[in-house]
């Protein structure tokens, strides 16, 4: 980060952003002065109308030292969201220079970590499987320009944004990762790595714990949801646990993710067109693994207990069938009806487990139901649970830049999960509507009563479409922002309980 001029700097490539009425944005003052009367020709040569998505690359022919302007839309909002956009497209149009020097609005810090995540996020490409991967489009040197670099809070908001973006980062990578070469086991052993090369850079107050259960230990336990969930794999499940516990925690969270690796539906297997990006369904254990990760190395003083529910839905001769009836891991009978709605077993088992963490609040996040991506589309995640947890949610994901949206769970809900004539719940009542208000329920009648909300990313999870913004095509790592925001939220809520006076007697 630097306060040069961005008219003056040498980098190959300068980006500016463009607002709707034909002005460049804050932080490109210099490059507008430099242009002058020019410029609205020029913005206007180019088809540069500001709009969200716009992209112009303009050779400078010696107006600036830079001999390339990037112009980018900012829309008529020039908020968190809007650099964090306006950046990623940045990245995207500029892939061959060396240098790139970001002169978007970045005076606060949410406008440098939008900066920063932006730009490192929308650059993203996943080549680890191409025989010939190509030139890295990564420039070797990218510098934030902002007259406020030298303020100590602007200063310190890059490296805490550089910590999310390595979360966000594997995170996709994991999620774009071939399922057969991430079944359960290889994805344990992968968190223990990622823990382990992690921890080599915490002190040893502040590392993290990390626990996997097999599938001897998971029927021990009597962890009935994972086991007959993953029965039909010949790669068996896997519960992953971490703890960070560091001295100074003055909060503790519980976070539960869903980790099936490959979807094929099980006996009610997947119509062929919806089982082609399965391998997405275990981005909640993903993301709170990552998001674990990234707390510890910013030193978040959060106490976490994680559980990572991991198993493969195949068709096989040991599958659960409908009609099947599974105790979970607290003692609780569940008739299974659709084998396609697994997640939510698994997860019940791992709710058992970190309810008895004891923890102040739980969290789970999980690929859960196609009925919310028809609710909310595929950009929306959907929040349930109690509602002051799910505003604690609502605002982590609005500070991090997720989209969120509030979903009800009526109480009319408890006949239908308590529908089944044979066992305590029903998995799954056939019902059409509200089928991911019926998973919610489902799952709040394994939280024991701890305060909890449920994020249902079924949508955002996956970009199937081109980039957009700050959006690669393939895996988003949508979560780990917003959970490292509500960690943050505990941190500051708790510190604000602390401080406020005592209630008169």
């Amino acid at each position: 980060m630097r306060t040069a001029s961005p008219a003056k700097t040498k980098a190959e490539a300068v980006v500016v952003g463009v607002r709707p009425d034909g002005t460049l944005a804050a932080g490109a003052e210099d490059v507008a002065a430099a242009y002058g009367r020019k410029l609205g020709g020029l913005l206007a040569t180019v088809g540069a109308k500001g709009r969200p998505g716009e992209v112009a690359k303009v050779p400078t022919g010696g107006t600036i030292a830079s001999p390339l302007l990037v112009l980018v839309g900012l829309g008529d909002d020039v908020d968190a969201a809007a650099v964090r956009r306006a950046a990623g497209n940045a990245a995207r149009a500029v892939t061959n220079a060396a240098s790139v020097a970001l002169a978007l609005p970045a005076d606060s810090p949410e406008l440098v970590r939008a900066v920063v995540e932006g730009y490192r996020l929308g650059g993203y490409a996943f080549t680890s499987y191409k025989s010939k991967p190509g030139t890295p489009t990564t420039p070797a040197e990218i510098v934030v320009l902002t007259p406020s670099a030298r303020k100590a809070e602007i200063a310190a908001a890059v490296e805490p944004a550089q910590v999310v973006t390595d979360a966000v980062v594997a995170t996709r990578d994991w999620v774009n990762t071939p399922p057969a070469d991430l079944t359960p086991p290889l994805f344990a052993d992968a968190i223990v790595a990622a823990v382990k090369t992690a921890n080599k850079d915490l002190p040893a107050g502040s590392r993290i714990k990390a626990e996997v259960l097999d599938e001897a230990r998971l029927a021990e336990l009597g962890c009935g949801g994972i086991l007959a969930v993953g029965a039909g794999s010949a790669a068996p499940p896997r519960l992953v646990e971490l703890s960070y516990a560091p001295k100074d925690a003055v909060a503790h969270v519980a976070l539960v993710g869903k980790g099936i690796t490959f979807d094929s539906g099980g006996l009610w297997i997947k119509p062929a067109a919806s089982m082609t990006t399965m391998k997405e369904d275990m981005a909640g254990a993903a993301a709170v693994v990552q998001a674990t990760i990234a707390a510890a190395r910013l030193g978040l003083p959060v106490r976490l207990s994680v559980y990572a529910a991991l198993a493969e839905n195949m068709v096989g001769d040991a599958s659960m069938r409908p009609g099947d009836v599974l105790t979970t891991y607290d003692g609780t009978t569940v008739e299974v009806s659709n084998t396609d709605a697994e997640g939510r077993l698994v997860l019940a088992d791992a709710f058992g487990r970190a309810v008895e963490a004891e923890p102040d609040v739980l969290v789970d996040i999980a690929t859960l139901t196609g009925h919310m991506v028809l609710a909310l589309g595929d950009r929306i995640a959907g929040v349930l649970g109690d509602e002051a947890v799910v505003d604690e949610v609502l605002a982590a994901a609005a500070a991090a830049g997720e989209d969120a949206w509030p979903m009800p769970i009526p109480d009319y809900y408890d006949s239908r999960i308590r529908s089944s004539t044979v066992a305590d719940l029903a998995q799954y009542d056939g019902i059409r509507w509200g089928g991911g208000i019926f998973a919610a329920a489902f799952l709040r009648e394994f939280n024991g009563g701890l305060p909890w909300a449920h994020l249902d990313i079924a949508g955002p999870t996956f970009n199937k479409g081109g980039g957009n913004g700050h959006l690669a095509p393939g895996a988003t790592g949508y979560g780990v922002a917003t959970l490292l925001e509500f960690i943050r939220g505990r941190r500051d809520l708790t510190g604000r309980a602390a401080a406020a006076p005592s209630a008169p007697a």
